[in-house]
Parts: structure tokens; C-alpha cells; sequence
């Protein structure tokens, strides 16, 4: 009994530090916020606690460069990236898991071959493609390369695999058809790990940063990676640290409360997903 316990206080000792080193980040991020720029530049050796908080920070993340129309910039990409994504993965998850095709096999080995090629050269060919059909600087160009996943595609038709073949027999006899089945009985049944896809996707297309610095430089369409890189170089001849992170906490704010809300669906959809049988 008394080895359990001994075990069981160095577990949630070892959990507590991990859970501090993962946090700490954070909290540097918010304490760097809220410093004077002039007292943080002073700074030989970091301080680890101010005495001296201020707002002025987050004011200037706003009027240094139009950060509030970043974000509806990156609201836009992320909704319609996202809405999208949800629609090709899904049938595409449903085809390959429910409909027999010649080949449905052999093709499906071959979109998983696709995630073993490099990220950069994906997006090489991307830039290439966009830039001859002239949607640089467009909201068509920054959605198009993201609008699937072959990731997703086999999460989800992982998924759809592990539903009763009688009940789509069953609906057939019925004389349901395939998109009716789908929409009533796999969406339905598999709806833990959508919600899952779904923020894991908005998660992606928030931070994005790759990309939108290589297909736009018209500010019009730029997004807030864009945005925190600006707030970054309008330092008096040094970096604005201070301001950049105060943007960066509004820009993670909102990632935040959605991991907070949705964290139990995106545990279940997980967990679903790695689950056979």
C-alpha cells in the first residue's frame, strides 16, 4: 500500500513539473505582453514577474498595422478553408470505405504514398501552379492547396470502416441512397471524430504561416502571420517584442477557448480513430 502511494506522488510530482514547463511559454508570452517596450529593451537578465504592467502593448499590436482586419482576413480562409476540406475528405472517406470500385484499393495505397513526399515540395509545386493560374493575392489561391487531407481521409475513412456492413445493406433494401446513408447513419455515428478534424483544421489554418507568406504580398489579403511579422520590425530600432506578443495573445485567445470547449470531442475522436473493432 505504501509503495502505491509513494508511486502514485511521483507520478502527479512528475506530472505537475511537465505541466509547468509546457505552461511556462505561455505565461512568458502574456508577462512579455504586458512590459514596457522601453523597460523590456533595459532588460540585460529576464525578468520573471513585472511591477509595472501595462495595456499599451495590445493598443499598439491594433494601430501599428490593422490587425483586426487580419483576423477577418484569417477568419474567412479558416471558414471557408475548413468547409470545404469537411466536404472532399468526407465523400472521399465514404467512397473509399463504403463503395466498391476496381482499383478503390490500389488507389487508396496511393494517396497514403502521398504523405511520405516533403511538405516543401508540395508547397513548391503549389506556388508554381497558383502563380500560372494567376490566383496570387486572392482569397482562391490561399484556399485551394488546403481544401484536402489524405491525413483526414484516413482518420475518417477509418471510421466509416468500422460500421456494420448490414446496416448499409439494410438501408439499400430500404431504397436509401448512398449520400442519404451517409448524411443520416456514418456522419451521425463518426460525428466525435468530425468535431475532432474540424478544430484540429481551424487550428491549422489559424497558424498557417508558410504559405501565406509565399502567395500573398498584398496586404489586402494578409493574415495575421503576416500581421505579427509587421508589429515585429516597427520596433524605434529594436524588435517590438512587447507589441508582437500582445498580438499573439489575441491571436491565440481564441484557439485556446476553442481547445477548452471541444477538448472532450477531440480525446473521443481520437481515441475512436485508433480504434479497431
Amino acid at each position: 500500500m505504501k509503495k502505491n502511494r509513494a508511486l502514485t506522488i511521483l507520478i502527479y510530482m512528475f506530472l505537475s513539473l511537465w505541466a509547468l514547463i509546457v505552461l511556462f511559454p505561455f505565461y512568458w508570452m502574456i508577462l512579455t505582453s504586458v512590459k514596457d517596450y522601453g523597460a523590456y529593451n533595459a532588460e540585460y537578465i529576464p525578468k520573471f514577474i513585472t511591477l509595472s504592467p501595462t495595456l499599451q502593448n495590445y493598443a499598439d499590436a491594433f494601430t501599428t498595422v490593422p490587425l483586426g482586419k487580419y483576423l477577418l482576413n484569417t477568419l474567412i480562409f479558416t471558414v471557408i478553408t475548413t468547409a470545404l476540406m469537411l466536404l472532399v475528405i468526407t465523400l472521399a472517406a465514404f467512397a473509399f470505405a463504403r463503395l466498391r470500385f476496381a482499383g478503390r484499393d490500389l488507389v487508396f495505397t496511393l494517396f497514403l504514398a502521398l504523405m511520405m513526399i516533403p511538405t516543401e515540395l508540395v508547397v513548391i509545386t503549389n506556388f508554381t501552379t497558383i502563380t500560372n493560374l494567376e490566383l496570387r493575392n486572392t482569397f482562391t489561391g490561399l484556399i485551394l492547396p488546403s481544401v484536402t487531407s489524405v491525413f483526414y481521409i484516413y482518420l475518417l475513412r477509418e471510421n466509416f470502416a468500422q460500421i456494420p456492413d448490414e446496416l448499409y445493406y439494410a438501408a439499400k433494401v430500404d431504397g436509401t441512397s448512398d449520400l442519404k446513408y451517409l448524411r443520416r447513419v456514418m456522419i451521425p455515428i463518426c460525428r466525435p471524430t468530425l468535431v475532432t478534424i474540424t478544430i484540429l483544421k481551424i487550428i491549422e489554418c489559424w497558424n498557417s504561416f508558410v504559405w501565406p507568406r509565399l502567395i500573398t504580398d498584398d496586404a489586402d489579403y494578409y493574415l495575421v502571420s503576416n500581421g505579427i511579422q509587421e508589429i515585429r520590425e516597427n520596433g524605434f530600432g529594436r524588435a517590438n517584442i512587447p507589441a508582437m506578443m500582445a498580438a499573439v495573445v489575441v491571436i491565440s485567445l481564441p484557439l485556446i477557448l476553442l481547445f477548452l470547449l471541444f477538448r472532450k470531442q477531440i480525446m473521443s475522436g481520437v481515441a475512436r480513430g485508433g480504434t479497431k473493432g
